[in-house]
């Protein structure tokens, strides 16, 4: 099972990779942070190293913020840019 999830992975990473730069963080965000957060969450724009991404309220904004270094980091093993730091925004 751990080769299929490798190749897997692969595969999504060679795909995010393709993607124009501009879009791949945004691409990348749902792989990053997993279903139930991308069920809640959407990320909205990216530049100059910034990823925005919209939280339904407070609550998870600081929630998220917690997790943004591992999710920058495991941005950064797909995305074709790099993403520096996650800003959360609370969707209005």
């Amino acid at each position: 099972m751990d080769r299929a999830g490798g190749g897997l992975e692969n595969i999504v990473a060679r795909a995010l990779h393709r993607a124009p730069a501009e879009e791949s963080p945004l691409l990348a965000w749902p792989v990053a942070c997993g279903s139930a957060v991308a069920e809640r969450t959407r990320a909205v724009s990216f530049a100059d190293g910034v990823l925005r991404v919209e939280v339904a309220n407070a609550g998870w904004r600081r929630e998220l913020a917690a997790l943004a270094p591992r999710y920058v980091a495991t941005i950064n093993r797909y995305s074709a840019a790099t993403v520096r730091r996650i800003e959360f925004v609370v969707m209005a």
